[in-house]
This record gives structure tokens, C-alpha cells and sequence, in this order.
């Protein structure tokens, strides 16, 4: 492809290249988590952008650049509008760019949203397959019956074969009803049920994804937690800062996590210092940190804030599998030709 064309992969382009690529993700998130531990990475701050009057809608600019074997930096422009629920469409949706090191200009769009799922998916996966022994868990709670969800029991059944039953729970049961169906004809995942309530689920599991669009803590000790549970914290704005205190905790990116009103971040202001959070799921895949601290904690807790590294890490991956089979398009002529020839 010359220089001044641009490959862009759309919805259904990016999902059949990832299509059966389980495996491929997962090592390209852990790789990209391992390369950022080498400090082999360039990670900016995410910018959120937010709207008058809408508390929960944003979109967010998440630029990053990843070294090591994938040697590409891009930008992920991401929103998240949860009242497209009410009308049949998904809450997120989601460009990536990626730009070429050589000579800094983008070679490839892709459509997001599914790239953003996994890899969140993934990295959920790769922190369960870390911080609990083998067969630990046998079932799995699911907090948020969307996409995010959908695709962690997706990823999970690939890390941890031995998980054969899922609690699901939504504020509309009709969602949970759904992914339930959804779950049966497209993970072949049979032993599901909905619960009326957050606290039945965490009373019947000591495995907890949770992935919602809560804006604020609504979860405390009282909410039925069990002792060696390990909560994969993925929406980051569920746990009260005193649940987060006690907890051994488990993260991407200290600096990033403790930004935007998550739950760490109100742990910080608490306390006024990042103490609380023992190393990063980076250090652990790097062997750089034990998966388990020394004096054991009743509660485990993993929150990613969702890394743009990841981001490239699975986009570049579905851009080569899209090149290879040839379900790319691609448009000649994007960029600018030298001023001089004009």
C-alpha cells in the first residue's frame, strides 16, 4: 500500500478478523502490559470530554504509543452514551488511528468498539488467570449484562476452562434476560441464572465482574461480598473508598486508575497517599511482582483503568489479520501531496 492510502476497517471487518483470535488477544494484551512494564511505552493521560447538563455521557481521547515488537503509536477516540440503550443502539462507539513510526502518518482506521470490549475483556481474563489458584472458582458473577460483560465470560471460559456456571444481574432484568439467551447461543454457556439482586449474586460467588455505568460508589461492606472474593473492577466507580482500602489491590496503571472519580482516586483523597494499591497486573505477568501479597486480605480487587497500549496492541493485530485475508478497504489518495507538486 503507497504511502497517501489509508486502510480502514469497519464493524463486521474488525470482528472477522478477530474472529477466533481468543487466544492471539489475550497474548498480544499480556505482551502489551509486559512492554509497558519495561517502560517501553509513551501513555499520556486520557482526556475526557463532557457536556453540559449530561453527567453520564463522555467521550474520551486515550493516546498512547507501544514499543517493543509492535512499534506503533495511535489514538483511540472513544464514546460512551448509555441512553443509546433505550434506543436499540449500543452505548459505545469508537475510532482508532494508527500511525506509522517512520513517518508519523496514519496507515489504518478501524471501528473501536469491539477492539475496546476485548481488551478490557482480556486484561479482566489475564488478572483472574493471576490472582486466584487454579479451579479456585467454578462460577462467576456478572454485575452489568452488556457488551463488556459478554465479552469477559467469553474470555474468562478461555483462561479458566473450569468456570461452567454464571449469575447474571441488571437493573433491567430484561438485559440480564437477554444475555442470558445471548450467553447459551453464542458461548454455548448453558448454566446461567439471573438474580434479583447484586447481594444474592455476591452472596453465590467468590468470582465478580463488574462492569456497569455507575457514576459513584454504590457498593460497601454491607453489600455481601464474601471474604476471598476477587472482584475484576472494570466500570471503576462501584466500590466505596473503604471496600478499596482493605482490599489487595491490583492495577494497570497506578497514575491512571487514580484520575476521573474512580474509586481508587476517592481512596486516595481519602488517605493521601497510593499505599493502598500494591503493584500493577504489568509487573506480575513480568514476574517483577507476586500475584499473591505476603499477609492474604479478605477482598482482591483488579481495576484497569483501560489502557490506549491495549488498544494498539489488539488493533494492530486485527489491521494484520484484515491485511493478510484481504477484508480491508482501502482509500487511496488521504493524505496530502509535498505543497511543491501541487
Amino acid at each position: 500500500m503507497n504511502s497517501n492510502a489509508v486502510s480502514i476497517l469497519g464493524s463486521d471487518q474488525v470482528a472477522h478478523a478477530l474472529a477466533g483470535k481468543e487466544r492471539a488477544i489475550l497474548q498480544a494484551v499480556a505482551d502489551a502490559y509486559r512492554v509497558h512494564a519495561e517502560h517501553a511505552s509513551a501513555l499520556p493521560h486520557s482526556s475526557f470530554l463532557r457536556f453540559p447538563g449530561m453527567e453520564r455521557e463522555r467521550i474520551i481521547a486515550l493516546p498512547a504509543y507501544l514499543g517493543g515488537p509492535f512499534s506503533v503509536a495511535g489514538l483511540k477516540w472513544i464514546s460512551s452514551f448509555p441512553e443509546n440503550i433505550r434506543h436499540g443502539l449500543e452505548r459505545a462507539s469508537a475510532v482508532l488511528l494508527l500511525n506509522a513510526l517512520d513517518t508519523g502518518r496514519v496507515y489504518a482506521v478501524l471501528e473501536s468498539s469491539l477492539i475496546s470490549a476485548v481488551r478490557t475483556a482480556a486484561s479482566a481474563a489475564l488478572a483472574a488467570e493471576r490472582l486466584a489458584a487454579p479451579g479456585a472458582h467454578t462460577s462467576v458473577g456478572l454485575v452489568g449484562c452488556g457488551a463488556i460483560n459478554f465479552q469477559v465470560l467469553r474470555f474468562l471460559r478461555v483462561v479458566r476452562p473450569e468456570l461452567d456456571r454464571a449469575l447474571l444481574f441488571d437493573l433491567d432484568p430484561a438485559r440480564a434476560r437477554s444475555f442470558q439467551r445471548v450467553a447459551a447461543e453464542r458461548l454455548g454457556m448453558e448454566n446461567t441464572t439471573v438474580v434479583a439482586s447484586s447481594s444474592e449474586l455476591f452472596g453465590n460467588t467468590r468470582l465478580i465482574s463488574l462492569a456497569t455505568t455507575a457514576v459513584s460508589p454504590h457498593l460497601t461492606e454491607h453489600s455481601g461480598v464474601r471474604p476471598g472474593s476477587l472482584i475484576l473492577h472494570v466500570s471503576l466507580r462501584d466500590l466505596v473508598p473503604s471496600m478499596v482500602l482493605d482490599a489487595d489491590n491490583v492495577v494497570d496503571d497506578v497514575d491512571h486508575v487514580c484520575r476521573a472519580n474512580t474509586s481508587l482516586h476517592l481512596a486516595e483523597q481519602q488517605v493521601k497517599h497510593r499505599d493502598f494499591i500494591r503493584t500493577t497486573l504489568g509487573e506480575i505477568l513480568s514476574d517483577k511482582a507476586a500475584a499473591a501479597p505476603a499477609e492474604p486480605k479478605a477482598l482482591t480487587v483488579f481495576s484497569p483503568f483501560g489502557l490506549g497500549i491495549l488498544d494498539l496492541a489488539v488493533g494492530k493485530l486485527a489491521y494484520q489479520e484484515a491485511m493478510a485475508s484481504q477484508k480491508v478497504t482501502v482509500l487511496e489518495g488521504f493524505h496530502p501531496r509535498p505543497w511543491s507538486v501541487l
